[in-house]
Protein backbone atom coordinates (compact mmCIF):
# COMPACT_ATOMS: atom_id res chain seq x y z
CA UNK A 1 0.00 0.00 0.00
CA UNK A 2 2.92 2.57 1.08
CA UNK A 3 4.56 1.67 -2.69
CA UNK A 4 0.75 2.65 -4.57
CA UNK A 5 0.38 5.69 -2.46
CA UNK A 6 2.70 8.53 -4.57
CA UNK A 7 0.92 6.38 -7.64
CA UNK A 8 -2.76 7.02 -6.96
CA UNK A 9 -1.62 11.07 -5.65
CA UNK A 10 0.13 11.56 -8.89
CA UNK A 11 -2.81 10.31 -10.40
CA UNK A 12 -5.15 12.69 -9.05
CA UNK A 13 -2.66 15.40 -9.05
CA UNK A 14 -2.84 16.04 -13.09
CA UNK A 15 -6.55 16.66 -13.71
CA UNK A 16 -6.82 19.16 -10.48
CA UNK A 17 -3.70 20.83 -11.75
CA UNK A 18 -5.06 21.21 -15.22
CA UNK A 19 -8.41 22.02 -13.58
CA UNK A 20 -6.48 25.16 -11.48
CA UNK A 21 -4.48 26.33 -14.98
CA UNK A 22 -7.71 26.25 -16.73
CA UNK A 23 -9.36 28.57 -14.09
CA UNK A 24 -6.97 30.45 -13.01
CA UNK A 25 -6.31 31.46 -16.86
CA UNK A 26 -10.21 32.56 -17.05
CA UNK A 27 -10.29 36.29 -16.53
CA UNK A 28 -13.00 38.83 -17.40
CA UNK A 29 -12.13 40.53 -20.66
CA UNK A 30 -11.31 44.04 -20.90
CA UNK A 31 -14.65 46.51 -21.25
CA UNK A 32 -12.46 49.44 -23.18
CA UNK A 33 -14.56 51.21 -25.75
CA UNK A 34 -18.16 49.66 -24.18
CA UNK A 35 -20.89 51.83 -26.14
CA UNK A 36 -22.84 54.31 -23.72
CA UNK A 37 -26.49 54.60 -23.91
CA UNK A 38 -28.90 56.73 -21.37
CA UNK A 39 -32.77 56.09 -21.26
CA UNK A 40 -34.76 58.69 -23.44
CA UNK A 41 -35.80 61.95 -21.20
CA UNK A 42 -39.74 61.57 -20.40
CA UNK A 43 -39.78 65.06 -21.92
CA UNK A 44 -38.80 63.30 -25.50
CA UNK A 45 -40.84 60.33 -25.22
CA UNK A 46 -44.06 61.88 -23.94
CA UNK A 47 -44.71 62.46 -28.11
CA UNK A 48 -45.37 58.33 -28.13
CA UNK A 49 -48.13 56.88 -27.75
CA UNK A 50 -47.63 55.84 -24.51
CA UNK A 51 -46.84 59.03 -23.47
CA UNK A 52 -49.63 61.04 -25.08
CA UNK A 53 -51.94 58.36 -23.20
CA UNK A 54 -50.12 58.39 -19.96
CA UNK A 55 -49.92 62.93 -20.21
CA UNK A 56 -53.42 64.04 -18.97
CA UNK A 57 -53.56 61.40 -16.06
CA UNK A 58 -49.87 62.84 -14.74
CA UNK A 59 -50.41 66.02 -15.65
CA UNK A 60 -53.58 66.03 -13.05
CA UNK A 61 -51.75 64.57 -10.08
CA UNK A 62 -48.15 66.47 -10.40
CA UNK A 63 -46.01 65.31 -7.59
CA UNK A 64 -47.43 61.96 -7.21
CA UNK A 65 -47.00 58.56 -9.67
CA UNK A 66 -49.93 56.35 -10.79
CA UNK A 67 -50.12 52.81 -9.69
CA UNK A 68 -51.50 49.43 -10.23
CA UNK A 69 -50.64 46.25 -8.10
CA UNK A 70 -50.43 43.05 -10.53
CA UNK A 71 -51.34 39.91 -8.16
CA UNK A 72 -52.53 37.18 -10.91
CA UNK A 73 -49.89 36.13 -12.68
CA UNK A 74 -51.87 36.37 -16.20
CA UNK A 75 -52.32 40.24 -15.83
CA UNK A 76 -48.65 40.68 -14.80
CA UNK A 77 -47.41 38.79 -18.57
CA UNK A 78 -50.16 40.82 -20.22
CA UNK A 79 -48.80 43.53 -19.19
CA UNK A 80 -45.50 43.52 -20.31
CA UNK A 81 -46.30 41.81 -23.81
CA UNK A 82 -48.66 44.92 -24.07
CA UNK A 83 -45.78 47.21 -22.96
CA UNK A 84 -44.09 45.65 -25.50
CA UNK A 85 -46.01 45.97 -28.71
CA UNK A 86 -46.95 49.46 -27.31
CA UNK A 87 -43.32 50.82 -27.05
CA UNK A 88 -42.38 53.15 -29.90
CA UNK A 89 -38.63 54.67 -28.44
CA UNK A 90 -37.48 52.63 -25.97
CA UNK A 91 -37.62 49.02 -23.62
CA UNK A 92 -34.84 48.97 -20.53
CA UNK A 93 -35.42 45.63 -19.15
CA UNK A 94 -33.32 44.30 -16.57
CA UNK A 95 -33.80 40.49 -14.18
CA UNK A 96 -32.34 37.82 -12.41
CA UNK A 97 -33.83 35.06 -14.16
CA UNK A 98 -34.74 34.40 -17.56
CA UNK A 99 -36.02 30.83 -18.43
CA UNK A 100 -36.29 30.01 -22.19
CA UNK A 101 -39.27 28.23 -21.27
CA UNK A 102 -42.82 29.43 -22.62
CA UNK A 103 -43.16 32.76 -21.25
CA UNK A 104 -39.80 33.70 -21.46
CA UNK A 105 -39.61 32.46 -25.24
CA UNK A 106 -42.89 34.12 -25.51
CA UNK A 107 -41.05 37.65 -23.96
CA UNK A 108 -37.92 37.17 -25.91
CA UNK A 109 -40.08 37.15 -29.43
CA UNK A 110 -42.08 40.24 -28.49
CA UNK A 111 -38.97 42.33 -27.68
CA UNK A 112 -37.68 41.00 -31.02
CA UNK A 113 -40.59 42.39 -32.80
CA UNK A 114 -39.81 45.35 -31.17
CA UNK A 115 -36.63 45.80 -32.08
CA UNK A 116 -37.75 44.96 -35.80
CA UNK A 117 -39.79 47.57 -35.66
CA UNK A 118 -36.95 50.34 -34.71
CA UNK A 119 -37.66 50.92 -30.59
CA UNK A 120 -33.91 50.59 -28.65
CA UNK A 121 -33.93 47.25 -26.68
CA UNK A 122 -31.93 47.05 -23.50
CA UNK A 123 -31.78 43.79 -21.99
CA UNK A 124 -29.99 43.79 -18.93
CA UNK A 125 -29.76 39.94 -17.01
CA UNK A 126 -28.01 38.38 -13.87
CA UNK A 127 -25.62 36.17 -15.38
CA UNK A 128 -26.41 33.58 -12.73
CA UNK A 129 -30.30 33.12 -13.80
CA UNK A 130 -30.15 32.69 -17.40
CA UNK A 131 -29.36 28.74 -17.53
CA UNK A 132 -29.55 27.70 -21.43
CA UNK A 133 -30.12 31.39 -22.99
CA UNK A 134 -26.41 31.45 -23.94
CA UNK A 135 -27.21 30.74 -27.50
CA UNK A 136 -30.84 32.77 -28.10
CA UNK A 137 -28.88 35.75 -26.20
CA UNK A 138 -25.87 35.55 -28.55
CA UNK A 139 -28.26 35.67 -31.97
CA UNK A 140 -30.32 38.21 -30.36
CA UNK A 141 -27.37 40.53 -29.80
CA UNK A 142 -26.03 40.41 -32.92
CA UNK A 143 -29.82 43.21 -34.00
CA UNK A 144 -29.20 46.30 -34.05
CA UNK A 145 -31.70 47.93 -32.02
CA UNK A 146 -30.93 45.16 -29.63
CA UNK A 147 -28.20 45.71 -26.93
CA UNK A 148 -27.78 42.76 -24.09
CA UNK A 149 -25.42 43.21 -21.02
CA UNK A 150 -24.59 40.45 -18.55
CA UNK A 151 -24.55 41.45 -15.05
CA UNK A 152 -21.14 40.41 -12.73
CA UNK A 153 -20.52 37.02 -16.10
CA UNK A 154 -19.20 33.80 -15.00
CA UNK A 155 -16.02 33.83 -17.78
CA UNK A 156 -16.58 29.99 -17.79
CA UNK A 157 -20.02 28.67 -19.51
CA UNK A 158 -20.30 25.58 -18.92
CA UNK A 159 -20.24 24.81 -15.88
CA UNK A 160 -20.44 27.86 -14.71
CA UNK A 161 -19.93 26.42 -11.23
CA UNK A 162 -16.73 25.91 -11.94
CA UNK A 163 -16.23 29.92 -11.65
CA UNK A 164 -16.73 29.57 -7.83
CA UNK A 165 -13.18 27.95 -7.29
CA UNK A 166 -11.44 30.85 -8.04
CA UNK A 167 -13.30 33.84 -8.02
CA UNK A 168 -16.42 33.29 -5.19
CA UNK A 169 -16.40 36.38 -3.61
CA UNK A 170 -17.22 38.29 -6.91
CA UNK A 171 -19.67 35.82 -7.97
CA UNK A 172 -21.61 35.60 -4.80
CA UNK A 173 -22.69 38.87 -5.03
CA UNK A 174 -25.86 38.69 -7.81
CA UNK A 175 -28.01 41.35 -8.55
CA UNK A 176 -31.85 40.88 -8.08
CA UNK A 177 -33.48 43.82 -9.04
CA UNK A 178 -36.67 43.66 -11.67
CA UNK A 179 -37.49 46.01 -13.67
CA UNK A 180 -39.81 46.27 -17.18
CA UNK A 181 -39.59 50.31 -18.62
CA UNK A 182 -41.46 50.67 -22.08
CA UNK A 183 -40.54 54.24 -23.71
CA UNK A 184 -39.74 55.70 -20.22
CA UNK A 185 -43.19 56.37 -19.43
CA UNK A 186 -44.74 53.07 -18.11
CA UNK A 187 -42.43 50.83 -15.65
CA UNK A 188 -43.56 47.19 -13.68
CA UNK A 189 -41.13 46.47 -10.54
CA UNK A 190 -41.70 43.56 -8.33
CA UNK A 191 -40.44 40.03 -7.35
CA UNK A 192 -41.67 38.70 -10.58
CA UNK A 193 -38.91 36.72 -12.85
CA UNK A 194 -38.99 35.99 -16.28
CA UNK A 195 -40.52 32.44 -16.16
CA UNK A 196 -43.49 30.17 -16.60
CA UNK A 197 -43.92 29.80 -12.87
CA UNK A 198 -44.28 33.44 -12.34
CA UNK A 199 -47.10 33.94 -14.81
CA UNK A 200 -49.34 30.37 -14.11
CA UNK A 201 -47.85 29.19 -16.95
CA UNK A 202 -46.15 26.11 -15.37
CA UNK A 203 -46.51 22.62 -14.49
CA UNK A 204 -45.83 21.73 -10.54
CA UNK A 205 -45.00 24.68 -8.71
CA UNK A 206 -46.77 28.44 -9.32
CA UNK A 207 -45.35 31.19 -7.35
CA UNK A 208 -47.90 34.03 -5.48
CA UNK A 209 -46.28 36.91 -6.54
CA UNK A 210 -46.50 40.94 -6.69
CA UNK A 211 -45.36 43.64 -9.22
CA UNK A 212 -46.39 46.91 -9.61
CA UNK A 213 -46.95 48.63 -12.64
CA UNK A 214 -46.44 52.47 -12.36
CA UNK A 215 -46.38 55.68 -14.48
CA UNK A 216 -45.31 59.21 -13.51
CA UNK A 217 -42.14 60.40 -11.77
CA UNK A 218 -41.64 56.71 -10.32
CA UNK A 219 -40.81 56.11 -13.88
CA UNK A 220 -38.29 58.43 -14.30
CA UNK A 221 -36.10 57.54 -10.86
CA UNK A 222 -36.54 53.69 -12.24
CA UNK A 223 -34.81 54.75 -15.77
CA UNK A 224 -32.03 56.71 -13.83
CA UNK A 225 -31.49 53.79 -11.73
CA UNK A 226 -31.65 51.27 -14.85
CA UNK A 227 -28.75 53.70 -16.48
CA UNK A 228 -26.57 53.10 -13.28
CA UNK A 229 -26.64 49.40 -13.52
CA UNK A 230 -26.28 49.15 -17.24
CA UNK A 231 -22.75 51.55 -17.03
CA UNK A 232 -21.77 49.89 -14.25
CA UNK A 233 -18.42 48.33 -14.23
CA UNK A 234 -20.09 44.90 -13.39
CA UNK A 235 -21.80 45.24 -16.74
CA UNK A 236 -21.02 43.48 -19.91
CA UNK A 237 -21.80 43.21 -23.13
CA UNK A 238 -22.62 39.81 -23.41
CA UNK A 239 -20.26 39.63 -26.95
CA UNK A 240 -17.32 39.92 -25.10
CA UNK A 241 -18.41 37.04 -22.46
CA UNK A 242 -19.58 35.11 -24.95
CA UNK A 243 -17.24 35.34 -27.86
CA UNK A 244 -17.68 36.18 -31.60
CA UNK A 245 -20.91 34.28 -32.63
CA UNK A 246 -21.56 31.66 -35.11
CA UNK A 247 -22.99 33.60 -38.38
CA UNK A 248 -25.60 30.64 -38.10
CA UNK A 249 -28.55 30.50 -37.09
CA UNK A 250 -29.98 33.62 -38.38
CA UNK A 251 -31.34 35.57 -35.75
CA UNK A 252 -34.92 35.87 -36.60
CA UNK A 253 -34.57 31.74 -37.81
CA UNK A 254 -33.42 30.90 -34.29
CA UNK A 255 -36.38 32.81 -32.54
CA UNK A 256 -39.01 31.91 -35.10
CA UNK A 257 -38.38 28.34 -34.33
CA UNK A 258 -38.50 28.93 -30.38
CA UNK A 259 -41.63 30.73 -30.69
CA UNK A 260 -43.00 28.09 -32.78
CA UNK A 261 -42.39 25.26 -30.57
CA UNK A 262 -43.81 27.37 -27.55
CA UNK A 263 -46.76 28.43 -29.42
CA UNK A 264 -47.64 24.74 -30.35
CA UNK A 265 -47.90 22.90 -27.16
CA UNK A 266 -50.80 22.40 -25.05
CA UNK A 267 -49.36 24.75 -22.24
CA UNK A 268 -49.23 27.55 -24.45
CA UNK A 269 -52.80 27.24 -25.97
CA UNK A 270 -54.08 27.38 -22.46
CA UNK A 271 -51.94 30.26 -21.36
CA UNK A 272 -53.37 32.45 -24.14
CA UNK A 273 -57.28 31.06 -23.67
CA UNK A 274 -56.70 32.71 -19.91
CA UNK A 275 -54.44 35.81 -21.20
CA UNK A 276 -57.60 36.60 -23.82
CA UNK A 277 -60.16 36.21 -20.57
CA UNK A 278 -57.71 38.92 -18.57
CA UNK A 279 -60.34 41.60 -17.26
CA UNK A 280 -57.14 43.86 -16.91
CA UNK A 281 -56.37 43.69 -20.40
CA UNK A 282 -59.73 44.95 -21.35
CA UNK A 283 -59.40 47.74 -19.39
CA UNK A 284 -55.91 48.38 -20.24
CA UNK A 285 -56.76 48.52 -24.34
CA UNK A 286 -59.44 50.60 -23.63
CA UNK A 287 -57.72 52.99 -21.70
CA UNK A 288 -60.40 52.16 -18.41
CA UNK A 289 -57.56 51.32 -16.20
CA UNK A 290 -57.80 52.61 -12.58
CA UNK A 291 -54.88 53.68 -11.07
CA UNK A 292 -54.14 54.25 -7.63
CA UNK A 293 -51.85 58.14 -7.13
CA UNK A 294 -49.88 58.85 -4.44
CA UNK A 295 -46.63 59.68 -3.46
CA UNK A 296 -43.69 56.83 -4.70
CA UNK A 297 -40.12 56.50 -3.66
CA UNK A 298 -37.73 54.29 -5.17
CA UNK A 299 -35.29 52.37 -3.03
CA UNK A 300 -32.53 50.47 -4.95
CA UNK A 301 -29.21 49.17 -3.99
CA UNK A 302 -25.74 50.62 -5.55
CA UNK A 303 -24.50 48.40 -8.44
CA UNK A 304 -21.16 48.78 -6.95
CA UNK A 305 -22.52 46.42 -3.69
CA UNK A 306 -21.61 43.63 -5.44
CA UNK A 307 -18.15 44.79 -5.92
CA UNK A 308 -18.20 45.24 -1.98
CA UNK A 309 -18.03 49.15 -2.44
CA UNK A 310 -20.95 50.64 -1.70
CA UNK A 311 -21.46 53.08 1.06
CA UNK A 312 -23.53 51.59 4.13
CA UNK A 313 -25.94 54.33 4.30
CA UNK A 314 -26.61 54.11 0.76
CA UNK A 315 -27.95 49.94 1.22
CA UNK A 316 -31.67 49.69 0.37
CA UNK A 317 -32.04 48.41 3.92
CA UNK A 318 -31.26 51.65 5.15
CA UNK A 319 -32.99 53.69 2.61
CA UNK A 320 -35.99 51.29 3.94
CA UNK A 321 -34.97 52.06 7.40
CA UNK A 322 -35.26 55.80 6.65
CA UNK A 323 -38.14 56.04 4.67
CA UNK A 324 -40.57 54.30 6.89
CA UNK A 325 -39.16 55.49 10.08
CA UNK A 326 -40.71 54.03 13.34
CA UNK A 327 -44.12 52.10 12.92
CA UNK A 328 -46.53 53.31 15.54
CA UNK A 329 -49.68 50.64 14.94
CA UNK A 330 -48.95 47.57 12.87
CA UNK A 331 -46.60 45.73 10.15
CA UNK A 332 -47.76 42.91 8.20
CA UNK A 333 -44.87 41.57 6.19
CA UNK A 334 -44.94 39.03 3.62
CA UNK A 335 -41.60 37.38 2.30
CA UNK A 336 -40.72 33.84 0.96
CA UNK A 337 -37.12 33.74 1.86
CA UNK A 338 -37.45 35.20 6.15
CA UNK A 339 -34.32 35.17 8.69
CA UNK A 340 -34.73 38.06 11.07
CA UNK A 341 -31.78 36.57 12.85
CA UNK A 342 -30.93 38.20 16.27
CA UNK A 343 -31.09 41.77 15.56
CA UNK A 344 -34.59 41.49 13.48
CA UNK A 345 -36.05 39.53 16.56
CA UNK A 346 -34.79 41.75 18.94
CA UNK A 347 -36.57 44.38 16.89
CA UNK A 348 -39.73 42.80 16.27
CA UNK A 349 -39.54 42.16 20.02
CA UNK A 350 -39.11 45.81 21.23
CA UNK A 351 -42.05 47.00 18.35
CA UNK A 352 -44.25 43.95 20.47
CA UNK A 353 -43.68 45.92 23.45
CA UNK A 354 -44.66 49.46 22.74
CA UNK A 355 -47.94 47.98 21.33
CA UNK A 356 -46.68 47.24 17.64
CA UNK A 357 -48.57 44.11 15.97
CA UNK A 358 -46.33 42.31 14.11
CA UNK A 359 -47.53 40.30 11.21
CA UNK A 360 -45.17 37.31 9.58
CA UNK A 361 -46.42 35.27 6.34
CA UNK A 362 -43.08 33.01 5.05
CA UNK A 363 -43.11 29.97 2.78
CA UNK A 364 -43.62 26.73 5.55
CA UNK A 365 -40.75 24.13 4.48
CA UNK A 366 -43.54 22.17 2.09
CA UNK A 367 -43.70 25.21 -0.13
CA UNK A 368 -40.11 26.69 0.08
CA UNK A 369 -38.37 26.23 -3.24
CA UNK A 370 -35.37 26.65 -1.43
CA UNK A 371 -34.97 24.10 1.95
CA UNK A 372 -31.69 25.32 2.63
CA UNK A 373 -32.81 28.81 3.52
CA UNK A 374 -35.44 27.41 5.75
CA UNK A 375 -32.78 25.94 7.41
CA UNK A 376 -31.68 29.48 8.55
CA UNK A 377 -35.25 30.69 9.29
CA UNK A 378 -36.35 27.72 11.56
CA UNK A 379 -34.23 28.09 14.84
CA UNK A 380 -36.04 31.45 14.93
CA UNK A 381 -39.47 30.50 15.10
CA UNK A 382 -39.35 30.54 18.62
CA UNK A 383 -37.67 33.77 19.03
CA UNK A 384 -40.24 35.40 17.27
CA UNK A 385 -42.93 33.72 18.87
CA UNK A 386 -41.89 34.58 22.07
CA UNK A 387 -41.76 37.90 21.34
CA UNK A 388 -45.07 38.23 20.30
CA UNK A 389 -45.04 38.21 16.56
CA UNK A 390 -47.80 36.42 15.00
CA UNK A 391 -46.34 34.25 12.45
CA UNK A 392 -47.77 31.96 9.45
CA UNK A 393 -46.50 29.39 6.96
CA UNK A 394 -47.54 29.19 3.37
CA UNK A 395 -48.71 25.99 2.57
CA UNK A 396 -48.19 24.23 -0.68
CA UNK A 397 -51.95 23.78 -2.00
CA UNK A 398 -51.51 22.56 -5.76
CA UNK A 399 -48.85 20.39 -7.29
CA UNK A 400 -50.69 20.40 -10.15
CA UNK A 401 -50.45 22.82 -13.51
CA UNK A 402 -53.00 25.45 -12.03
CA UNK A 403 -56.95 26.11 -13.73
CA UNK A 404 -57.50 28.93 -15.30
CA UNK A 405 -60.24 29.55 -12.63
CA UNK A 406 -57.51 29.08 -9.84
CA UNK A 407 -55.29 31.93 -9.98
CA UNK A 408 -56.93 34.32 -8.28
CA UNK A 409 -55.63 38.14 -7.65
CA UNK A 410 -55.19 38.61 -4.43
CA UNK A 411 -51.93 39.07 -3.04
CA UNK A 412 -51.72 35.76 -1.11
CA UNK A 413 -52.05 33.93 -4.15
CA UNK A 414 -54.30 30.64 -2.38
CA UNK A 415 -53.83 29.02 -5.51
CA UNK A 416 -49.90 29.05 -5.28
CA UNK A 417 -47.49 26.37 -4.36
CA UNK A 418 -45.16 28.42 -2.88
CA UNK A 419 -44.85 32.28 -1.50
CA UNK A 420 -42.64 34.70 -4.05
CA UNK A 421 -43.94 37.95 -3.36
CA UNK A 422 -42.04 40.51 -1.40
CA UNK A 423 -43.83 43.40 0.30
CA UNK A 424 -45.01 44.92 4.01
CA UNK A 425 -47.57 47.71 5.11
CA UNK A 426 -46.99 49.80 7.88
CA UNK A 427 -49.64 51.61 10.07
CA UNK A 428 -52.15 50.90 7.13
CA UNK A 429 -50.69 53.84 5.55
CA UNK A 430 -47.34 52.89 3.77
CA UNK A 431 -47.10 49.94 1.33
CA UNK A 432 -43.43 48.32 0.04
CA UNK A 433 -43.13 46.12 -2.97
CA UNK A 434 -39.60 45.27 -4.55
CA UNK A 435 -37.32 42.71 -4.85
CA UNK A 436 -36.42 42.66 -1.13
CA UNK A 437 -36.10 39.49 0.80
CA UNK A 438 -35.60 40.02 4.54
CA UNK A 439 -32.57 37.63 4.57
CA UNK A 440 -29.17 38.29 4.71
CA UNK A 441 -28.39 38.08 1.42
CA UNK A 442 -30.70 40.74 0.32
CA UNK A 443 -28.99 42.88 2.57
CA UNK A 444 -25.40 42.24 2.65
CA UNK A 445 -24.85 40.56 -1.06
CA UNK A 446 -27.18 41.08 -3.33
CA UNK A 447 -28.83 44.17 -4.94
CA UNK A 448 -32.13 44.80 -4.83
CA UNK A 449 -34.82 47.37 -5.98
CA UNK A 450 -38.60 48.48 -4.93
CA UNK A 451 -41.13 51.17 -4.21
CA UNK A 452 -42.17 52.65 -1.05
CA UNK A 453 -45.68 54.20 -1.76
CA UNK A 454 -47.41 56.43 0.46
CA UNK A 455 -51.24 55.14 0.28
CA UNK A 456 -53.46 54.28 2.53
CA UNK A 457 -55.61 52.49 0.14
CA UNK A 458 -53.08 49.69 -0.61
CA UNK A 459 -51.68 49.50 2.74
CA UNK A 460 -55.10 48.86 3.59
CA UNK A 461 -55.63 46.49 0.81
CA UNK A 462 -52.60 44.18 2.20
CA UNK A 463 -53.53 44.23 5.60
CA UNK A 464 -57.57 43.30 4.53
CA UNK A 465 -55.91 40.38 2.30
CA UNK A 466 -54.06 38.94 5.00
CA UNK A 467 -57.28 38.96 7.38
CA UNK A 468 -59.20 37.57 5.15
CA UNK A 469 -57.04 35.00 3.45
CA UNK A 470 -54.45 34.13 5.18
CA UNK A 471 -56.31 31.78 7.94
CA UNK A 472 -57.19 29.90 4.65
CA UNK A 473 -54.24 29.15 2.62
CA UNK A 474 -51.06 29.45 5.44
CA UNK A 475 -50.81 27.25 8.37
CA UNK A 476 -50.60 29.48 11.85
CA UNK A 477 -47.47 28.67 14.08
CA UNK A 478 -47.57 28.91 17.50
CA UNK A 479 -46.51 27.64 21.04
CA UNK A 480 -47.86 25.07 23.71
CA UNK A 481 -47.99 25.09 27.09
CA UNK A 482 -44.96 23.11 27.29
CA UNK A 483 -43.14 25.85 24.41
CA UNK A 484 -43.12 23.66 21.80
CA UNK A 485 -44.03 24.55 18.35
CA UNK A 486 -47.14 23.54 16.46
CA UNK A 487 -48.69 24.29 12.91
CA UNK A 488 -52.46 24.62 12.99
CA UNK A 489 -54.43 24.56 9.75
CA UNK A 490 -57.79 25.67 9.21
CA UNK A 491 -59.81 23.31 7.11
CA UNK A 492 -63.58 24.01 6.62
CA UNK A 493 -65.45 23.06 9.60
CA UNK A 494 -62.10 22.09 12.07
CA UNK A 495 -58.56 23.16 13.05
CA UNK A 496 -55.93 20.81 11.94
CA UNK A 497 -53.18 20.28 14.51
CA UNK A 498 -49.09 19.33 13.53
CA UNK A 499 -46.72 18.54 16.28
CA UNK A 500 -44.11 18.41 13.06
CA UNK A 501 -43.05 20.35 9.53
CA UNK A 502 -46.54 19.47 7.71
CA UNK A 503 -46.42 17.84 4.22
CA UNK A 504 -42.70 16.66 4.50
CA UNK A 505 -41.02 13.57 5.59
CA UNK A 506 -38.62 12.78 8.24
CA UNK A 507 -35.76 12.63 5.90
CA UNK A 508 -36.29 16.18 4.70
CA UNK A 509 -36.67 17.79 7.84
CA UNK A 510 -33.58 15.60 9.53
CA UNK A 511 -31.78 17.45 6.18
CA UNK A 512 -32.99 20.80 7.65
CA UNK A 513 -32.04 20.62 11.03
CA UNK A 514 -28.56 19.44 10.40
CA UNK A 515 -28.13 22.54 7.78
CA UNK A 516 -29.52 24.79 10.68
CA UNK A 517 -26.68 24.07 12.78
CA UNK A 518 -24.26 24.72 9.85
CA UNK A 519 -22.48 28.15 9.87
CA UNK A 520 -23.51 29.65 6.91
CA UNK A 521 -26.63 31.93 7.84
CA UNK A 522 -24.55 34.90 6.34
CA UNK A 523 -24.88 33.26 2.73
CA UNK A 524 -28.55 32.38 2.79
Amino acid sequence: MAATFPAVRRTWLWPVAALFLLLSGCALPPLADRPVSQSFPQSQTRETALGQAIAPKTDAHPGESGVVLLADPYDAFAARALLTEAAESSLDVQYYIWRPDTTGTLMLYTLYRAAERGVRVRLLLDDNGIAGMDDILGALSRHPDIQIRLFNPFVVRNPKWLGYFTDFRRLNHRMHNKSFTADNQVTIIGGRNIADEYFGAAQGALFADLDVLAIGPAVDEVSRDFDRYWASSASWPVQRILGEPDPDPDPQAALTDLFSSAENSDAAAVYVRALEDSEFLRKLLARKLTFNWAPVVMVSDDPSKVMGESDQEDLLSRQLARALEDPERSITLISPYFIPRDAGVELFRKLEERGVEVRVLTNSLEANDVALVHAGYSKYRKPLLRAGVELWEMRRLDDEAPREEDLQTGMMGSSASSLHAKTFAVDGQTLFVGSFNFDPRSIHLNTELGFVIESPELARTLEREFDQQVRFSAYQVVLNEDGDLRWLEQQEHRTVTYSHEPGTGPLKRMMVFFWSLMPIESLL
